[in-house]
């Protein structure tokens, strides 16, 4: 179906269904390995290391009868500085604008710290909530059934869903819950349109996602990703395409480790990237990336609206 040239109207009256799906939670339970799951395509940057989502990610996917907009969140936690703060805010942000929220949460026999406070804050607004319970395959099959039952004990009143995004065991049944749950309506975006985040934005996540698949401890976190320059080579048709990017760090040790020796560690995630981005835009790309000190940037207000943390 081209939604870019359906009447939408009409899309209405045939009993089309659309609408904005919120994907919440804490950090690393699974959020943007859901997302991906769903969509079928990478649209979501994913490490093990928590906190790695940072805006709210939009997915779209539509079929003949259905177009539902996801919104990949922050993971919900207690911020300590400026950019934490802007990514809570971020992902509560969207809890009141959505027509469906979807809670993710880890198995365990009782809700921790961090899902009580998300549940009580879901318990405020009126968008109705399905919780999610993830990573379910590290469940013993014998254990599952009594671990949903669990669940409901839990969060009365909701929805439970037990799957592993990582798998895609129970994907499915979720994504036909969130379709019955929708209003009927009208498509928001071209049918072959699987996210509205531009190119260079996804340029700048990838190199972030390589600096968390190679770096540890504090450095993931210290990193924020300027893609300064994107352009691509029409005059020898050849499509090429050339990206620079900037890699801010916040101290001088940083940015040696990134480095690494003899260039070796930002070679690493450069080809890395390069490899994602060629896949993600079909064409070759030509890299560059230079990494920056940038003292403070996280505390930053300036620093991190220039950024991009709007």
């Amino acid at each position: 179906m081209d939604t870019a040239g359906l009447d939408w109207k009409e899309a209405s009256r045939g009993g089309f269904r659309s609408g904005f799906v919120s994907i919440v939670g804490r950090p690393n339970v699974g959020k943007s390995t859901l997302l991906n799951a769903l969509l079928k395509e990478k649209v979501a940057i994913v490490s093990d290391k928590p906190q790695t989502t940072r805006n709210t990610i939009r997915g779209i996917l539509t079929t003949d009868a259905y177009q539902i907009v996801f919104l990949d969140t922050p993971g919900i936690h207690k911020p300590k500085d400026e950019i934490n703060r802007f990514m809570v805010g971020t992902a509560l942000a969207t809890l009141q604008e959505v027509d469906l929220v979807l809670f993710v949460v880890e198995p365990g026999d009782r809700a921790g710290r961090g899902d009580q406070t998300i549940g009580r804050m879901l318990g405020e607004v009126k968008t109705p909530v399905f919780v999610l319970v993830n990573k379910m395959d590290r469940v013993p099959a014998g254990q599952r059934p009594p671990m949903v039952r669990r669940h409901r004990e839990i969060y009365p009143g909701r929805r439970i869903f037990p799957l592993s995004a990582l798998r895609g065991e129970g994907v499915e049944a979720v994504l036909q819950a969130v379709v019955e749950s929708l209003p009927e309506g009208h498509p928001y975006f071209p049918a072959d349109l699987y996210t509205d985040q531009p190119l260079r934005f996804l340029s700048a996540e990838i190199v972030r996602e390589k600096v968390f698949q190679f770096t540890a401890d504090e450095v993931p976190y210290a990193v924020a990703v300027e893609v300064v320059s994107f352009k691509e080579d029409s005059q020898d048709r050849t499509g090429l395409v050339a990206i620079e990017a900037n890699i801010h760090v916040e101290r001088s040790s940083q940015k040696g480790i990134l480095i690494g020796r003899d260039g070796r560690m930002l070679k690493k995630i450069g080809t890395a990237a390069r490899r994602d981005l060629e896949a993600l835009i079909g064409a070759k790309v030509f890299l560059k990336l230079w990494v920056k000190v940038s003292k403070g940037w996280r505390n930053d207000p300036k620093r991190l609206w220039n950024l991009g943390y709007r």
